[in-house]
């Protein structure tokens, strides 16, 4: 099926619906990653799961009064965000040599904290399972970079 993942329907309920490397970012407003929490739900059996692996914001290595963090500088790749903290969001710009110029690609996400995306599971009925700092299921801890968190559907 080709759609929107924040609205398209699937036909049957299943055990597993998951998000992986910050796609969660890609829907800009909002209202869009709470109907995503909305369509996941939407698409579980009773007990099952939506899992959603993505970053946590960098904020704190962005100097206040600044926008941009440096993420990685190299002879092959300039990448810098873009911060704007009022609307949390983010642009991801990626520069890269082509001849005698550059190569750029911009891209707009909109970070989400934590407990952001706990209250859109709680709106769409589900709660908490679990949350890991990583893949192999460390702690996720107030230093972690990013989560993969685990949401139920409730009866």
């Amino acid at each position: 099926t080709i759609g929107d993942f924040a609205t398209t329907r699937v036909d049957g309920e299943y055990s597993l619906v998951y998000l992986v490397f910050n796609t969660i970012c890609n829907l800009t407003p909002q209202d869009d990653q709470v109907a995503c929490f909305e369509n996941a739900a939407g698409h579980l059996d009773t007990g099952g799961c939506f899992v959603i692996e993505v970053v946590t914001p960098d904020l704190q290595r962005v100097a206040p009064g600044e926008r941009f963090y440096p993420f990685e500088v190299s002879p092959d790749h300039v990448g810098l965000d873009e911060y704007d903290v009022a609307n949390q969001g983010l642009v991801s710009h990626h520069l890269w040599p082509e001849g005698d110029g550059w190569r750029k690609s911009s891209i707009p996400f909109r970070y989400v904290w934590p407990a952001e995306l706990d209250l859109m599971a709680r709106l769409a009925g589900m709660k908490l399972r679990e949350r890991w700092q990583d893949w192999d299921r460390s702690p996720f801890t107030s230093e972690s970079r990013k989560h993969v968190s685990v949401w139920t559907r409730e009866a």
